[in-house]
């Protein structure tokens, strides 16, 4: 087993990885939880990234009846806010990039770019109303063990997009991931132009992480949609 403790409450990540887990993706069993630490399933290889591909567009499958969540939860060391919302524009502009604005590393001018990103452009290019698909919501290499399993949730209902936009970003995960996502569940038209959008949310996240380092590539989203 594996025992971790926590800045943070435990019973927010045990609440992902048990809805993970009714969903049928590849996560380690939760054997306890108390306020301050989680006690996991210790997990281990070999190694299949495209059974995880084939597991995670499953995972997207399975729908809500809204984007959000019934709580709050968190993305690294931060709070996710996770107001519900019927309309996908809306839910991405109120919950993913407007609480981030305020972050004291983000320049007036970028700040500026997306406060007006939210208030219209945002819904000409996203669309309304993609399925509200379940998604691990922090889904990177370091939250997957031994190439098959999947730790460290954020769970949320969104556009599907939204978590194979993050993925795709600091190195991404091997091509057998991809190739069987897309035999498994083919992305919809337009995902290329839609992408950097949605890179915007966890760019923000890590600029109120690490600083103005990842600015940069705030900026570049913006420029590459014309914002």
């Amino acid at each position: 087993m594996v025992v971790k403790d926590t800045p943070y409450d435990a019973t927010v990540e045990a609440d992902g990885l048990a809805a993970l887990a009714e969903a049928g993706a590849p996560v380690p069993a939760v054997l306890a939880v108390e306020p301050r630490r989680l006690v996991l399933e210790h997990v281990s290889g070999p190694a299949d990234w495209a059974g995880l591909g084939e597991a995670v567009a499953q995972l997207h499958r399975r729908t809500g009846s809204a984007y959000g969540w019934h709580r709050d939860n968190l993305i690294g060391e931060l709070t996710q806010p996770n107001g519900q919302h019927h309309h996908w524009p809306t839910f991405f502009a109120e919950q993913r990039l407007r609480p981030f604005l305020d972050v004291p590393a983000l320049p007036h001018d970028v700040r500026a770019r997306l406060e007006r990103a939210c208030e219209g452009p945002l819904a000409e290019v996203l669309p309304a109303d993609p399925p509200a698909s379940l998604i691990h919501g922090d889904l990177w290499a370091g939250n997957v063990v031994e190439g098959r399993w999947l730790i460290d949730p954020a769970v949320n209902h969104a556009d599907r997009e939204l978590e194979l936009a993050f993925t795709a970003l600091f190195g991404g995960l091997p091509d057998a991931f991809w190739a069987a996502y897309q035999r498994t569940w083919p992305l919809e038209p337009g995902w290329e132009e839609r992408r950097p959008v949605l890179q915007l949310y966890h760019l923000l996240v890590h600029v109120a992480h690490f600083g103005t380092g990842y600015v940069a590539p705030v900026a570049a989203r913006l420029d590459a949609v014309g914002w």
